[in-house]
């Protein structure tokens, strides 16, 4: 359950619902058993203007709501999960950072081409010594004239191999730590910039993710988003809103949990009975049930305070943490349920474990999102 969505969402909601039927859920455990990144299944989607759901009509896009899109991110992680991050991370933080802090001139350039899914967009932040202490990112861009030179490596940049655009935070004055972070567009095969493939992950397997190496890469100040030494402030405020998304993503995966545990829990027979007869069971459904309610909720609440120009910080946080603590918990009840098959790859409860542990992770840990709430609780 869920509050009353607008028509024209539920009217989408069901859309993307009949596209992960017929073109997501056949093919999932097959992309995730070859880590294999499903390009002709995220161009379809690009087709159903779904990697430009935030951009605005004016650049080619949809011009959705935050409420809007975690609604379809749902419904997407529902069915596979790598999927859902695939879209919730190009519509969130690369399109984002362009579409709010860059030039018109790069804008025009790139979200168009970012709505459509002609270019991934893909967004540099976390690095190999740098995750949650991510003011302390050792990337560098020194300026040469009216180019700057940046040298460093990003880790676990989703999109990394298949980006047609890259958006990468680095450092232009150490001495102000934060407040000396600047945001540059990088084209793929600009000298000196490489990417490097991370695998053998233990969920979000056919998300593609990368390592970004650059050594002395080359790019023209016009490629610079937003005012040197602005760009963690900015920053600050696209990861509110990824949040966002991210409790999305668990509350999809927790949502798959919980009907793949009850369609088998009334099927599967013991001691005479479906054990959906026995309240072991059923109270355990019930507690994923309430719980991801309650996600859900939590959810819809950051993203309608988002939607309506309102300070959200708090909230966002709020629903990244309880969603995705709630969803690992949903998943391991379900494989629980599933019992001896659920400890196998012939469900598909046991990748939503391993998926939904990403959500306690990426846009900020769970420790991370404790400090935010409780700092904004104590102002």
């Amino acid at each position: 359950m869920d509050f009353q969505l607008p028509e024209e969402l539920v009217a989408l909601r069901k859309t993307v619902r009949d596209f992960c039927e017929t073109e997501v859920k056949p093919f999932a455990r097959e992309w995730d058993e070859k880590e294999s990144f499903p390009a002709a299944t995220v161009r379809k989607i690009g087709e159903l203007g779904l990697l430009g759901m935030g951009v605005p009509e004016e650049y080619g896009g949809v011009g959705l709501s935050s409420l809007g899109i975690a609604t379809v991110i749902e419904e997407i992680a529902r069915y596979d999960g790598s999927l859902g991050l695939t879209v919730a991370s190009h519509n969130g933080l690369c399109t984002n950072h362009i579409k709010w802090f860059a030039s018109e001139e790069l804008k025009a350039k790139w979200l168009p081409k970012l709505a459509t899914g002609e270019a991934m967009g893909a967004w540099g932040l976390s690095e190999p010594a740098s995750g949650s202490d991510a003011a302390g990112l050792l990337t560098t861009a020194v300026r040469k004239g009216d180019h700057w030179v940046l040298n460093g490596s990003k880790m676990w940049i989703t999109q990394g191999t298949v980006g047609g655009v890259y958006v990468v935070l680095a450092s232009t004055d150490k001495a102000k730590k934060q407040k000396g972070i600047t945001a540059f567009v990088v084209e793929p095969g600009t000298p000196g910039f490489k990417t490097v493939p991370v695998k053998h992950k233990l969920g979000m397997r056919s998300s593609d993710t990368a390592e970004l190496v650059f050594e002395n890469c080359e790019v023209p100040d016009s490629n610079r988003i937003g005012q040197v030494d602005s760009g963690f402030i900015d920053t600050c405020k696209i990861l509110d809103r990824g949040r966002i998304t991210i409790g999305a993503l668990a509350v999809g995966l927790g949502r798959g949990a919980i009907e793949e545990a009850r369609a088998y829990a009334l099927e599967r027979q013991a001691f005479g009975h479906p054990i959906a007869d026995f309240q072991a069971i059923r109270f355990m459904l019930a507690d994923m049930q309430t719980e991801m309610d309650a996600a859900r909720l939590l959810v819809q609440r950051a993203a309608t305070l988002a939607d309506e120009g309102k300070p959200f910080t708090r909230e966002a946080s709020m629903a990244k943490l309880f969603a995705s603590e709630a969803a690992s918990r949903a998943c391991n009840k379900a494989l629980q349920i599933h019992g001896g098959y659920g400890y196998t790859k012939e469900f598909p409860v046991e990748r939503y474990l391993r998926d939904a542990k990403l959500c306690e992770i990426g846009e900020g840990t769970s420790e991370i999102q404790r400090i935010v709430i409780s700092r904004e609780l104590l102002k």
